[in-house]
């Protein structure tokens, strides 16, 4: 008898970056799976992907925006972190990153990593171009990040960038995002 898995609540965040197509395949490995799926996306993000992309593969209304008023639920903000098990931030940019270490909370991604419960975790996809990864500034981030028990930073892998150079930059694949989800559910 094929063993199933639990019924566990995934709160994808994409934020803006070309990696964002990348997400749209793990939606599907999570659904597949059994995962309940609810996307949030920040504007940045719908440039790349539309929002109707992420509603059909995960079968749940996708989240844009602060204000927008969901008669079945309460505010947002709180109500999604509520709802999380565990939160998947892919791709997460270095505006993204940097905001969530500075406690800038001025878009729905954001605000609702910030009122997470302490317990649940944050898994941070890092997609950037190689320098910005690099840069002290953003590395300073990440490591303030890393000292936070919740947060679990995945750092870009080495290959071709989609701005034409190699280094230190793409978004993990889906499938090892999905495979350190699994570690934590």
């Amino acid at each position: 008898m094929k063993k199933k898995l639990k019924k566990n609540n995934v709160l994808l965040a994409v934020s803006g970056g070309i990696a964002a197509y990348k997400s749209c395949y793990l939606t599907r490995l999570l659904v597949k799976s059994g995962f309940s799926v609810k996307v949030m996306m920040t504007e940045a993000a719908t440039k790349f992907v539309s929002p109707l992309t992420f509603q059909t593969l995960s079968n749940n209304h996708v989240y844009l925006d602060m204000f927008e008023l969901i008669k079945e639920e309460s505010t947002q903000h709180i109500s999604l972190s509520k709802w999380a098990d565990i939160c998947v931030i892919a791709p997460a940019s270095a505006n993204t990153i940097s905001k969530i270490a500075q406690g800038i909370c001025d878009n729905l991604l954001s605000t609702v990593v910030s009122a997470l419960d302490l317990k649940t975790k944050v898994i941070i996809a890092s997609a950037m171009n190689d320098c910005m990864w690099n840069n002290p500034l953003i590395q300073d981030n990440v490591k303030k990040l890393k000292r936070i028990k919740k947060y679990t930073i995945l750092n870009p892998e080495k290959g071709q960038l989609a701005c034409g150079s190699y280094g230190e930059g793409r978004m993990p694949e889906p499938e090892t995002i999905f495979k350190k989800i699994k570690s934590f559910l």
